[in-house]
């Protein structure tokens, strides 16, 4: 009969549970080897097994410091059974549930712009290079997971990107399928040089390839294998006019996220936004009209508002055409250390909502969201002039599959997507009369849509309709 030849010694502890005392390194190795074997036993078997459990069971028997890590015990699984053991091993899968791997990124710190005209930041601000976290970007405390990953990069773009892309796929993700969004301050401030170095390594980081400007760098990431399909970027009123829009269009840009946090005018100047709600309808009028979508924060609770004004705020951005937006992100306003609404907030001068009211506020705020449909925007972008409709977006949600891979079992790679395509088409044609369409995409998705007939013209993927002969009924 043949026994193991191991170097350590078997310990039996005080409850009868035998445990292994080996080398460091040969007890994890077999610590991690074990646990991969009882899931291959449980799916051979049809059994459910707790990772957990298993983890916490090895880390005890072969006295680890450490129960295994997730990483550690993907990397061991053979190849034969990655299929089937990835999707119940993947680590939160709500990572991916939209069929898109989100890589944040942070751009280096630097001081807001409206300094120089308003003499401050914002009051509730935190963050930034005079503040009272160090080496935080603005309006972020430096504690957040993705402000902590670019501290770790010194703000480096490449490794960012490329950190976070080899981590989610380690951690049994999909990453054939990116979109960056690009926080840390306003982006759009920062000098042209600066700009075009850090998107031109966020392609790089995706395609592998080192370039020397902004438009190499989309044409090695438009036939690399993981797909850049999106690009948004954080930015302000006041720094989303025509020529930034143009210049976020260069980028590969999809989709902004404009910082608002208030439509009142009085709110906006006592709060040093340093713009006006004027200046607010202007930018979503111009970036709607350049195709992007445009998601609008929105901070309730800031001071000398109160709740029935909050309320009435948000039933005014609902119903106010020139305030609706494809997406809102609520930001409840919280009293931070070093701000200005700290000061008020130490001295009795603001008093923020009882937890118990702020719920109820964002319940009668969710209840409030209507389902608007747009419709066609007049635009000053070349490419868009005449008779063309623009799709905006186009998204087949379910978990990521990887790009030319196919399972029944998930909505990706289905065709629905060329069947929206060719709906869209068709209203374009017998609704809104128009003889071309547009569509505002990513940079990794050009050939997709290439497939279906369109072209690359100026920054968008162009595909000229035949003139419809008649009006026909919308279907439903």
């Amino acid at each position: 009969m043949g026994v193991d030849v191991f170097h350590g010694k078997v310990i039996l502890s005080n409850s009868g549970k035998v445990k292994v005392q080996l080398p460091p390194d040969e007890a994890r190795v077999r610590a991690i080897a074990e646990v991969v074997q009882a899931l291959i036993n449980g799916v051979r078997e049809g059994k459910d097994v707790d990772l957990n459990a298993l983890k916490m069971q090895s880390a005890s028997k072969y006295i680890l410091s450490r129960a295994p890590k997730l990483v550690e015990i993907i990397a061991a699984v053979p190849e034969e059974y990655r299929s089937i053991l990835l999707p119940q091993l993947r680590a939160k899968p709500i990572r991916t549930a939209s069929g898109i791997a989100v890589v944040a990124v942070m751009s280096k710190p630097h001081r807001c712009p409206h300094i120089a005209t308003t003499g401050n930041i914002c009051i509730y601000c935190p963050g930034g290079p005079d503040s009272d976290f160090e080496y935080s970007t603005q309006s972020y405390t430096g504690y957040e997971p993705t402000s902590m990953r670019a501290i770790r990069a010194r703000y480096n773009p490449y490794v960012q990107a490329r950190g976070r892309v080899d981590q989610l796929r380690k951690l049994g993700h999909s990453v054939d399928k990116v979109e960056f969004i690009l926080m840390g301050g306003t982006f759009m401030s920062l000098p042209s040089e600066y700009r075009d170095y850090f998107v031109r390594n966020l392609h790089d980081a995706l395609s592998g390839h080192s370039s020397s400007n902004v438009k190499e760098a989309i044409a090695y990431s438009e036939e690399s294998h993981t797909k850049c399909i999106g690009l948004t970027i954080e930015t302000r009123p006041d720094y989303c006019l025509t020529p930034h829009l143009k210049d976020m269009l260069s980028y590969g840009c999809t989709r902004l996220e404009m910082g608002v946090q208030s439509i009142y005018e009085d709110v906006a100047r006592d709060t040093n936004r340093g713009h006006t709600v004027e200046s607010v309808k202007e930018c979503f009028c111009l970036a709607k009209d350049a195709g992007f979508k445009v998601v609008c924060h929105m901070m309730p609770d800031l001071p000398n508002v109160g709740w029935e004004r909050d309320l009435e705020c948000f039933r005014e951005f609902f119903e106010n055409p020139e305030f609706r937006t494809d997406g809102l992100k609520l930001y409840p306003t919280l009293v931070i250390r070093g701000t200005g609404l700290y000061e008020l907030w130490k001295r009795g001068l603001y008093r923020n909502y009882h937890p118990d009211k702020l719920v109820d506020l964002v319940a009668r705020i969710l209840a409030l969201l209507p389902p608007w449909c747009l419709g066609p925007d007049d635009s000053r972008q070349p490419e868009l002039r005449g008779r063309c409709s623009v799709v905006r977006e186009l998204h087949v949600y379910g978990t990521a599959i990887a790009v030319h891979a196919r399972d029944q079992g998930k909505f990706q790679h289905q065709g629905y997507g060329t069947l929206l395509m060719e709906e869209a088409e068709g209203i374009a044609r017998f609704e809104h009369r128009s003889t071309k369409l547009a569509v505002i995409s990513g940079v990794g998705t050009r050939h997709y849509y290439r497939k279906l007939g369109y072209h690359l013209e100026g920054h968008y993927m162009v595909k000229t309709l035949e003139t419809a002969p008649s009006r026909r009924k919308r279907r439903t």
